[in-house]
């Protein structure tokens, strides 16, 4: 069901927030490597060489990243051999490009940000504190959920669905179960999920106000209890085999998910008229989300940046951000007017991503700040705590108190200063640990 052309005016309050590909010849008769943490899956960078680098008038070769520590990495070796160097391009998250600022890795992109009308609030951020233009603000995306039409029936009385609370998510999961039998909570936690997100940017912003400041606290433990009672109701798959969620609302093992809105929107387009998407919930604290800003850089040690200064053109080009929209479901950077062939699936998301930005209780939750190579370790801590409290069943005060010094550690370790929510902090930030 497609909607049609569509302007889409997403300058708005969201802005608060390994395969080769081949092409033409680019002007400098050069391939533009492009390297990337993002776009990954299969299907994801099938759409990127089919559609989204399709209209580029050089020659480009997509690479994804596994992870952030990789990502990293490689940006470390060109700069210690530059003459070996083979990175032209790099497609990243805003955290990943602090850290590489901090080593002096990345070009000074301000004239070519003259050029391009993209949102000013998203400009600013890729400056990364500095008065360079360190990267170019490239997509966007967030986290929410979304449900098949027959969980509706079991919604609790009174709970508006565009302003759910999460204790309102329990009672749906606990009624369908009363109902149906079935657990149809879908929370993806299996390796390669991305539920190390749902407790940095949703749950303890949530029901603590702070992330690394109320890691271990009261507030901390009420929440992790408060999930241990939700689990009760969510499929006993999603520590298994949950990766994504849009497979599973698919295949009807779970009627409501929450997810990255890429990892959400084949649910949606599978059968738009019995789908709806709708924003993350709220706790004591406030809604906690997290919204992605997504940029692309070049790196000092670029072998072609004339063609990757062609290549950023092209991926910020309106018609190219419609492209992105349209195919990937990650949301447009441009400060006007970006037409895109919206279908009705994608429509869903803009009016949650919309709702969720625009909320009273709305409380953004960064993606974290100046990690560099310590991001893997640093989540990690939060899938452990995960793990040993949800899974294994273990006292969430003992298991916390546990995992501090290790949160602690690759704090310390990266230099890493607070990021909203929690408060600024003057050097490393402090994990709270009021438990001991």
């Amino acid at each position: 069901m497609s909607l049609g052309k569509r302007a889409l005016g997403i300058g708005m309050s969201v802005a608060l927030t390994a395969s080769f590909f081949g092409g033409a010849v680019s002007a400098q008769g050069d391939t533009v490597l492009f390297l990337s943490t993002q776009l990954q899956p299969e299907a994801e960078q099938a759409k990127m060489n089919d559609k989204i680098l399709a209209g580029f008038e050089g020659d480009a070769k997509f690479l994804p990243v596994a992870n952030t520590g990789e990502f990293i990495n490689s940006v470390k070796v060109d700069a210690a051999v530059p003459e070996r160097a083979s990175n032209d391009l790099l497609g990243g998250l805003h955290g990943e490009f602090a850290a590489m600022a901090k080593e002096g890795f990345l070009m000074d992109l301000s004239d070519l940000a003259a050029e391009l009308d993209i949102s000013p609030a998203l400009l600013e951020a890729g400056k990364l504190g500095t008065d360079q233009q360190l990267y170019i603000p490239w997509m966007q995306a967030t986290y929410i959920m979304a449900a098949h039409n027959s969980a509706l029936e079991y919604l609790p009385e009174g709970a508006d669905l565009m302003a759910l609370t999460w204790d309102d998510v329990m009672q749906w999961g606990a009624n369908i179960e009363e109902a149906t039998g079935e657990r149809q909570l879908g929370i993806p936690t299996a390796d390669a999920a991305l539920h190390h997100r749902l407790f940095q940017g949703y749950l303890y912003p949530s029901f603590t106000g702070g992330v690394n400041t109320t890691f271990a606290t009261p507030e901390a433990v009420a929440m992790w209890d408060w999930l241990a009672g939700m689990w009760d109701y969510v499929n006993p798959e999603s520590s298994t085999r949950f990766n994504n969620m849009q497979d599973h609302l698919i295949e009807g093992s779970v009627s409501v998910a929450w997810d990255h809105t890429a990892r959400l929107i084949e649910a949606l387009r599978s059968d738009p008229e019995n789908y709806i998407a709708f924003p993350a919930p709220a706790g004591p604290a406030g809604r906690g989300f997290m919204p992605v800003i997504l940029g692309l850089a070049i790196p000092n040690t670029s072998p072609n940046p004339e063609g990757a200064k062609d290549l950023i053109r092209h991926l910020v080009d309106p018609a190219t951000q419609g492209v992105t929209l349209a195919e990937v479901a990650f949301f447009p950077v441009a400060a006007g007017e970006v037409e895109a062939d919206v279908d009705a699936a994608v429509q869903m998301q803009l009016d949650a991503v919309s709702a969720q930005a625009n909320a009273a209780d709305s409380l953004p939750a960064l993606l974290p700040v100046g990690l560099g190579d310590q991001g893997g370790a640093y989540s990690q801590v939060f899938k452990d705590a995960f793990k040993g409290i949800i899974i294994d069943g273990g006292d969430p005060a003992t298991v916390l108190t546990s995992l501090a010094p290790a949160l602690q550690e690759t704090l310390d370790l990266s230099g890493a200063e607070c990021w909203a929510p929690d408060p600024a902090s003057d050097g490393p930030c402090q994990v709270g640990n009021t438990l001991e």
